[in-house]
């Protein structure tokens, strides 16, 4: 195979979930190929870069293998070659609310804290 559409490439490479999200994706106007907005029909072939935008995270992609078949994690890997900067280190900065499993239910002072840091803003 040397040709396949954009969305049927991205879902069996296991970027997206389903080939009806990589829709959506290229509609909405998240899927690029060489740098210009991409339809979901448009082609790729080896060699050609896809920038997707994934998760609230931008991926720079490059063709290295065309396949229109969902392939295992190991294989789609050796599909493509992922340009992208590594993803940013995750926040530790907010609260964490952390109780004993073996402690039981928690209390109702321990649901209103743990509302607190979630943001809800029941009755104190």
């Amino acid at each position: 195979m040397e040709v396949t559409r954009v969305d049927r490439w991205l879902w069996a490479v296991r970027v997206y979930p389903t080939r009806t999200a990589a829709t959506d994706a290229c509609r909405a106007g998240h899927v690029r190929v060489n740098r210009k907005p991409a339809k979901a029909s448009s082609t790729v072939v080896v060699g050609d870069r896809v920038a997707v935008r994934v998760g609230g995270r931008d991926r720079d992609l490059e063709v290295a293998k065309v396949v229109d078949k969902r392939l295992g994690a190991t294989l789609a890997a050796v599909c493509l070659v992922d340009h992208s900067p590594p993803p940013p280190p995750r926040e530790l900065d907010q609260p964490v609310f952390a109780r004993d499993p073996a402690t039981g239910r928690p209390t109702k002072r321990d649901r209103r804290e743990l509302d607190r840091l979630r943001g809800r803003h029941g009755p104190v």
